[in-house]
């Protein structure tokens, strides 16, 4: 399903915005993440894909891969530990702590008795259970019922106490807030609601890091933005917004046009574009796409989406697969990519639209002249059913990524 955005508007970042998240403060999120030992120290790759782009009829097709950006396998590791970090500054600003040695752990001893709490599908709790294993904390997390034992049991390894639940990810979302209230605990979460915004603001903040990097890398300097197009990731708009407010500060009017996709039973962000409100989703919400799994969008994210976003899209669990195995079997000579579940919904919608007679190229102006921006954002986070979707494990991927590098590296001497 296709929903164009009434409200999308191309006009400047507005200064009410930007004193919600800036590029300044996108980029001091990045300096400090830099200094945790969680996070590799390159830039995560920005793949082009030359074949596959010729079988879609785009001029590029670019992804950011997020899944090498730390061994937490996605871009959460950008969110939960920026916004843990900038909360335990906040909490004790007297202290006059140094993020680069309460990332090491040296004041592990004055916060051992704080504990934070989260909500989580998996990869934000497993980022969040990492931080607070690293500066000393102490970290409960919150799984629903379809949360698998997969992605459960790297989250207890790193310390955290897992507290289980019946209902789904909205209902474990409100569990976590009862138990912080209960206890006296702290919620770290990525997703905002009526009176919560500090944290989930700092989490975005923190995957504008991602924005940072690929104009780095393209080595944007002009007024024009790299790419015409920008596909990203639904759930409950945290990833969208902190991208998508990166580049509408940047370019203002000149904007790329940025595309939501969505789970169809997860469609959150399409009923908000539909009914003009943050809105529930119409579906069950479970979705294979475990990390966009939300049935709720984040009130705060709503606010950067609204008057940017020009489309909203969903997809079937049933296109996640085959964009899947696409990426990992390096089709049309391009790269072997390792790209999860969720990673993958971005190609999924092109895929599919590019093999429907009802398509919409025409409307987004998706044509021979194209460069598409696309975000990887996890590699096999639950290597199990990585390997039963795809056919092969996630190290024999990367061990055909390799070969293909050294292959090219090869041909070029």
């Amino acid at each position: 399903m296709v929903l164009k955005n009434s409200r999308a508007r191309r006009q400047p970042y507005s200064e009410d915005l930007k004193s919600i998240m800036s590029i300044d403060e996108a980029r001091r999120s990045r300096h400090w993440l830099s200094q945790w030992s969680g996070l590799n120290r390159v830039p995560t790759p920005l793949w082009r894909l030359p074949g596959l782009a010729q079988e879609l009829g785009v001029h590029e097709l670019l992804i950011k891969d997020e899944s090498c950006r730390s061994t937490l396998g996605s871009f959460k590791a950008l969110g939960a530990p920026i916004a843990l970090l900038r909360l335990v500054l906040r909490r004790w600003p007297h202290k006059g702590f140094v993020p680069a040695d309460i990332f090491i752990g040296r004041h592990a001893d004055e916060l051992r008795d704080f504990v934070v709490i989260s909500a989580t599908d998996g990869n934000h709790g497993r980022a969040l259970a990492a931080a607070a294993k690293t500066i000393g904390c102490q970290c409960v997390i919150v799984l629903h019922k379809n949360v698998s034992l997969e992605r459960e049991a790297p989250i207890e390894a790193l310390g955290a106490r897992i507290v289980r639940i019946e209902g789904n990810y909205d209902e474990s979302v409100a569990e976590a807030a009862r138990l912080a209230a209960e206890n006296d605990w702290q919620v770290v979460s990525d997703t905002s609601y009526d009176g919560y915004e500090e944290i989930p603001r700092d989490v975005m903040q923190g995957y504008g890091t991602i924005a940072d990097e690929v104009l780095e890398q393209c080595s944007a300097v002009g007024e024009e933005p790299p790419f015409s197009h920008v596909l990203l990731q639904g759930g409950v708009g945290g990833l969208a917004a902190g991208v998508s407010s990166y580049l509408h500060e940047r370019y203002g009017s000149r904007r790329p046009t940025l595309i939501v996709v969505e789970p169809k039973q997860a469609d959150c962000l399409y009923q908000s574009a539909l009914l003009g409100r943050p809105a529930r989703a119409t579906g069950s919400v479970d979705s294979l796409m475990a990390g966009l799994s939300c049935g709720e969008a984040s009130p705060l994210a709503w606010r950067f989406l609204e008057p940017v976003v020009d489309c909203f899209v969903t997809i079937e669990d049933s296109q996640v697969p085959d964009a899947m195995r696409l990426l990992a079997s390096g089709s049309f000579g391009d790269v072997p990519i390792l790209a999860g579940e969720s990673g993958v919904a971005g190609l999924a919608y092109l895929t599919g639209m590019a093999a429907s007679s009802d398509n919409h190229r025409a409307e987004l102006a998706l044509d021979p002249s194209s460069r598409v921006l696309l975000i990887n954002t996890e590699g096999s986070t639950a290597p199990r059913l990585y390997q039963e979707l795809v056919g092969r494990s996630g190290r024999e991927v990367l061990e055909a990524q390799d070969r293909w590098l050294r292959n090219r590296q090869s041909s070029n001497h």
